[in-house]
């Protein structure tokens, strides 16, 4: 049988960048992260417990896309949208940011801001890989967990069937920033729990950075501001290396050594 076969090959560029008061006015991170022959739309989906938390937070992501708007211009106040596991667990919330990204005629030049921990992005990161077959998404993950480990992948996905992640894309941000300012208002409990996805990935790929953990562990457990931010840089940093350098990124493969424990984990 005759055929024809070609070779495609495609490239992604994966940029983190590490800042702090991502939306202060005169940062310019954001901004120039997002420069292009604009300007272009954006639409920004908050966290609502993190609008809260901050209750000057929605003012000032006004006032930052105000200032750059001759870059990006906001196409509506930010929305509000649920956090955690139950953002996941239906299809609402993503329905509701394809409603706003028609109404308001966001395409494939334009991007879907999402500030929040790693639920809401991943719903965000699904709406944005599915509407138009594509919109530029950017993170900001608002956890230790999703600057660390979640924020920084390639992974969206909802639940579905009583399983975790049963719908999902493999979709690269367009970019990802991590201010280490919006972790301030985390309660103890949540700033330790990315901390242990650090141990796992150090265990697995940096006996240097796990020796490190070990000394810095009082620090840690203080939260210490400099010791926190290293062990989320360093472990960003061995994600992307492996997502770069491991060659199976899409996990095509059933070798997935970043997520050991992660079946057992969903299945309990």
């Amino acid at each position: 049988m005759a055929a024809i076969q070609r070779f495609i090959q495609v490239g992604w560029q994966l940029r983190v960048f590490f800042s702090e008061n991502v939306f202060a006015p005169d940062n310019p991170v954001l901004r120039d992260a997002l420069a292009d022959a604009g300007p272009r739309k954006a639409l920004v989906v908050l966290d609502d417990a993190l609008a809260q938390a901050k209750p000057d937070l929605q003012a000032q992501i006004e006032t930052y896309f105000t200032a750059h708007a001759a870059t990006v211009r906001l196409v509506r106040p930010p929305m509000f949208a649920c956090g955690g596991e139950r953002a996941k667990n239906s299809h609402s919330l993503v329905n509701e940011i394809y409603s706003q990204l028609q109404r308001h005629h966001v395409d494939r030049h334009s991007y879907l801001v999402a500030v929040g921990g790693g639920a809401l992005l991943d719903v965000a990161g699904f709406a944005a890989a599915t509407a138009h077959r594509g919109i530029r998404l950017v993170r900001i993950p608002t956890t230790t967990l999703s600057q660390a480990d979640s924020g920084v992948g390639v992974k969206n996905g909802l639940n579905a069937f009583g399983q975790k992640n049963f719908i999902g894309t493999f979709s690269p941000p367009f970019v990802v920033i991590n201010d280490f300012q919006l972790l301030s208002t985390l309660s103890p409990r949540d700033k330790r729990a990315g901390y242990v996805e650090a141990v796992k990935v150090a265990c697995i790929r940096d006996a240097a950075f796990f020796a490190e953990l070990e000394r810095d562990a009082e620090r840690l457990a203080g939260f210490e501001p400099a010791a926190m931010r290293q062990l989320i840089r360093r472990c960003a940093e061995l994600h992307l290396d492996h997502l770069a350098t491991a060659g199976d990124p899409f996990e095509k493969d059933s070798a997935r050594p970043l997520d050991f424990g992660y079946w057992v984990a969903h299945k309990l």
